[in-house]
């Protein structure tokens, strides 16, 4: 333990050793795990991908794949040893004692059955009539059944308790038909049924967007107090961490190397790995200066490890990190390292020196000559009823908007999911055909030109997709995936010599020129974002459309992936359309912020006009909802409810003023004309003059 605590223990792991695969070849996905956690916290556990941090919630769930294992150690969850119970009795466990919340709610719920009916399941199986099973049971004695109509009242109570409105109707729809941030309730909804001590949250609010996830985050934290449950929270999000968890582990290719309270290890953390995460994190006073990346990857576990796993990646690793494992130390009180650099009688190596960051930069730079212009720009999306496919209705995704993008620059378009910003990219790329308005690239109006007119300008204007596995063809080569423009658009007739180009467009991403003879699925996703770049370089673009390119990668290679695409606008002269609701990565890439809700700009200017003193209502909302590192900063918390209101049916006047919290009368009549605060900023909101 890194720190004594009043509160009793709830789950202790011990020695924890899971191995996937066969005995000629074992995997040690889980390798000598140590955790305790205690009734009533929020433990989290860090790390990048394929560090172990999911297989350990599974082993403690047992819930291995067939080819896993465990191969020794102890989990005891009061005073129960799960890993020796029978099969029979640790069902009652799962969904009992211990809920999952599982990290995609889309391909975790059932798309055939309702919401009602898969929550009623879980009731049906763990809950007891009038509550008789809550928080510190034993949960192992067998439930009285109960009725139709209890299971139903308890699944509405259940939503209720999750913030859904209207739980009687919702509770009768299929996932398809709720948000991304319902769909995550219902999961909470389902994991809460048996009345568990301990929820297992594993990324829950990966790709959410800032003011969803805070809703979740506020639910979790408010449900822990009225049950005393305990949360063991898997994520990569290090704002998440500081702004949620009690204490937190850091894990590394199978093994925990740091333990802390949080207020301890974002104070100071002490192994390099952990040193190497928080540096990699973008933020405006690193605006001068590339990103820290962690160089390689995690190592494959299914090697034998003779020192420090950390040793290849570390730049301050000694000749004994390579042969011996290092033990434990103790940096404070409150902190457990595993690093041969906090060793005792070393001198010359006394530990790791203080984490320093660069002094705050200036305004960022809004020179550039105009690439692109969009003026008046609206999408609507004819919607049809009946059996002749009437038009009864529009849904109005993009609804008016003005952006303009200049060269060697980055236009960040923030907002909530839903709210047209991805409608806006394909539509500037005339991948959709806009309703009405300009598109004018370099003086030439796109819109209306014939494909075969369009032809020409394709090669200008590109675009990086959110999800890289889904937009390259997995039966190709990433050889042929990058050069695939170049055929296309017959830049290039000749095989060999687009093969040369492919290698040259790979090693100017950061890949090895091997990769050209891989297939997608088996590189990593930091790779096949880095592929989708290269791809969309092939053909020597003047604008990228970036639509969420950093979305749910891990920190160390997002930072990865913003210096490339730093590195290559300050190279080439590009122009970015950066698509995000990570402030975070706007704070350090862009030079103008653009504002969206509902189909409208509600406010832009400057990276720091509009991050430093955001003026809409909205705006400030999505500021306050960002998790932040630092725990020493104080701002006011601005609590957004509810969903994004239906497009098809915005409401009136000004569209967000049924979750404003300062909205007036007239915000329901009259929607604001845009107040010009300087020649870059401008604001609509009758609030600002």
């Amino acid at each position: 333990m890194a720190a004594s605590d009043t509160r009793s223990l709830l789950l202790q792991v011990r020695d924890l050793t899971t191995r996937l695969g066969n005995a000629e070849r074992p995997v040690r996905v889980v390798d000598g795990v140590d955790l305790e956690i205690r009734r009533g916290e929020t433990f989290a556990l860090l790390g990048e991908s394929g560090c172990g941090k999911s297989m350990t919630a599974l082993t403690l769930m047992r819930l291995l794949p067939p080819t896993g294992r465990v191969l020794s150690g102890s989990v005891r969850l009061g005073d129960t040893e799960l890993l020796g119970l029978p099969e029979a009795r640790m069902r009652r466990v799962r969904g009992g004692r211990i809920g999952m919340i599982f990290q995609e709610p889309q391909t975790s719920l059932n798309p055939v059955l309702t919401v009602g009916e898969q929550i009623a399941e879980a009731v049906a199986l763990h809950a007891r009539p009038q509550g008789k099973q809550g928080a510190g049971g034993t949960g192992e004695a067998a439930a009285p059944r109960m009725t139709r109509r209890q299971v139903r009242e308890r699944v509405v109570d259940l939503l209720r308790a999750v913030g859904i409105p209207d739980p009687e109707r919702r509770a009768n729809e299929y996932p398809h038909q709720l948000s991304g941030g319902m769909k995550q309730r219902v999961m909470i909804a389902m994991a809460l049924a048996g009345g568990p001590e301990l929820v297992i949250a594993d990324e829950p609010t990966t790709a959410l967007d800032v003011t969803i996830q805070a809703q979740v985050l506020r639910l979790l934290k408010a449900l822990q107090r009225e049950t005393g449950m305990a949360v063991l929270l898997i994520t990569h999000d290090l704002g998440v961490v500081a702004e949620t968890a009690d204490r937190l582990a850091v894990m590394y290719a199978g093994q925990i190397v740091e333990t802390a309270t949080v207020a301890a290890f974002f104070a100071s953390p002490a192994h390099p790995y952990s040193r190497k995460l928080m540096d990699s994190l973008p933020a405006p006073e690193k605006r001068a200066s590339s990103l820290a990346v962690i160089p390689g990857r995690v190592p494959p576990l299914d090697r034998p490890f003779m020192g420090c796993r950390f040793a290849e990646r570390c730049e301050r690793a000694m000749a004994e990190c390579r042969d011996q494992s290092p033990g434990w130390h103790r940096p404070s009180s409150r902190h457990l390292v595993r690093c041969h650099l906090w060793a005792e009688g070393q001198p010359e190596t006394p530990g790791i020196p203080p984490r320093t960051l660069p002094d705050a930069v200036g305004p960022v730079p809004d020179d550039g000559e105009s690439v692109l212009r969009l003026e008046g720009l609206r999408v609507h999306f004819p919607i049809h009823k009946g059996v002749f496919g009437r038009v009864a209705g529009q849904v109005k995704a993009v609804d008016g908007v003005d952006l303009e993008l200049r060269g060697g620059r980055t236009l960040a378009l923030v907002g909530e999911s839903g709210c047209g910003k991805t409608t806006v990219g394909k539509a500037l790329l005339q991948l959709l055909r806009p309703t009405s308005g300009a598109v004018r690239y370099r003086g030439r109006d796109l819109v209306g030109l014939s494909a075969r007119r369009m032809r020409r300008y394709r090669k200008d204007l590109q675009i990086i997709f959110q999800d890289p596995f889904a937009s390259m063809n997995p039966r190709m080569l990433v050889g042929d995936i990058v050069a695939e423009g170049l055929q296309a658009m017959r830049l290039e007739t000749d095989r060999a010599a687009r093969r040369i180009r492919a290698e040259a467009l790979l090693d100017q991403v950061g890949m090895p020129v091997e990769a050209v003879d891989r297939y997608p699925h088996e590189l990593s996703g930091g790779q096949r974002q880095r592929v989708c770049i290269a791809r969309a370089l092939a053909v020597e673009p003047k604008l990228i459309v970036c639509d969420e390119p950093t979305s749910a990668l891990d920190v160390s290679v997002q930072a990865q992936i913003i210096n490339l695409l730093k590195q290559l606008q300050d190279e080439m002269g590009l122009a970015y359309l950066f698509i995000t609701h990570n402030l975070s990565v706007v704070s350090y890439l862009a030079h103008r912020v653009a504002v969206m809700y509902l189909g409208r700009i509600v406010e832009r200017g400057t990276v720091d006009e509009v991050l430093d003193d955001p003026r809409h209502p909205y705006t400030q909302a999505l500021l306050s909802a960002v998790p932040l590192v630092d725990r020493a900063k104080d701002r006011p918390v601005i609590r957004l409810e509810g969903d994004l209101p239906s497009p098809a049916n915005p409401p009136a006047g000004c569209h967000f003023h049924p979750r404003c919290p300062v909205a007036e009368s007239e915000c329901a009549r009259t929607y604001p004309d845009g107040v010009r605060l300087s020649d870059t900023r401008s604001v609509h909101c009758i609030r600002v003059g």
